[in-house]
């Protein structure tokens, strides 16, 4: 069964035609990944499923209802959070602030559900370190780290997220990938991931979609592209055993 399915989604932003016609079915309960050359609407797709920017035709369906012309407030309330490349934290805010508003409902930290606060300390140290500083102040990748606990500081129906690994020491990024394994067999959330690091993705991803020229060129098991070093490089123009 499909969490989400995109059936023929063009997406054009101003006088830009970005997406042209993606269909791509993302299973439930499952990782999958979305790879493609900068440039191939992988970030588009992300915000065109959040509403962030409007598909302009085709359909995009959650758990069998359509959600293509709802606000994004609307998408966000059936279970769905987004972790753009960009961040999207709150600077002037606390770490502590950032997570209370992620969570639904949660006025203060005792509203926070004490063992996934402590879960996600144990994924990302530094959270809990500077609990009380402005996120502002905080480097890059505890920034990114602060996005990624922000999508989980309470269950989702499923997950987009964009190049989360991208700042975050190789260490981190192995806490990233256990927290996502974790999600996944615990709650059966469902992941949509765009990532470049080849070894994260392979590590994570069960199933795999290629982008190019804002299509869906590819699809299927993750792991039937990691052993086809010819489809890779038909693909994505590299080797993913090279670039792990």
């Amino acid at each position: 069964m499909s969490a989400l399915s995109l059936r023929g989604v063009h997406t054009h932003i101003e006088a830009y035609h970005i997406l042209h016609g993606v269909d791509l079915e993302v299973p439930e309960g499952a990782v999958t990944v979305l790879l493609g050359r900068n440039g191939a609407g992988k970030t588009t797709t992300l915000r065109t499923v959040m509403g962030l920017w409007r598909a302009s035709a085709g359909s995009i369906h959650v758990g069998g209802a359509r959600i293509d012309a709802e606000h994004t407030a609307d998408i966000a309330r059936r279970g769905i959070a987004y972790v753009p490349e960009s961040m999207a934290i709150f600077g002037d805010l606390t770490v502590r602030e950032n997570l209370l508003l992620a969570a639904h409902g949660a006025k203060r930290e005792a509203d926070l559900d004490a063992a996934r606060l402590e879960r996600l300390f144990g994924f990302f140290p530094a959270l809990k370190q500077f609990w009380l500083y402005p996120a502002g102040k905080l480097s890059g990748g505890q920034k990114q780290m602060l996005a990624v606990a922000r999508a989980l500081i309470e269950p989702r129906k499923l997950l987009l997220i964009d190049e989360p690994s991208k700042g975050l020491a190789p260490a981190i990024v192995d806490n990233l990938v256990a927290a996502l394994r974790q999600l996944k067999t615990e709650e059966r959330t469902t992941v949509l991931l765009v990532e470049q690091n080849v070894a994260m993705a392979t590590a994570l991803g069960e199933h795999v979609a290629v982008m190019d020229g804002g299509r869906i060129v590819h699809a299927g098991p993750m792991a039937a592209l990691a052993a086809d070093e010819a489809l890779q490089q038909r693909l994505l123009g590299l080797s993913l055993e090279a670039h792990a």
